[in-house]
């Protein structure tokens, strides 16, 4: 199951965070921010298997959730408008 937690808690316990194997979903006032999903990038590893692993486990997430790329893109499309 994952984990949701405030952004406030994130930011005071990144180290904690950084050092899990599990996504967390990041939320503000309720609603979800982000995720962040930790590649566990170790030594003799290459950067390059390791963002292939946060790729497995972000698709891993959005099908749980029922969540396709293209809604995915158009919300995050959405948001930064919204900030600019």
């Amino acid at each position: 199951m994952l984990q949701k937690i405030g952004i406030r808690d994130f930011r005071d316990n990144l180290a904690k965070y950084l050092s899990s194997s599990a996504p967390v979903a990041i939320l503000r006032h309720g609603q979800t921010v982000g995720y962040f999903v930790p590649t566990q990038l170790q030594p003799a590893q290459s950067e390059q298997e390791s963002l292939k692993r946060a790729v497995a486990a972000l698709d891993t997430l959005l099908l749980e959730h029922g969540i396709d790329e293209d809604t995915l893109l158009a919300e995050f499309r959405q948001l930064r408008s919204s900030q600019l």
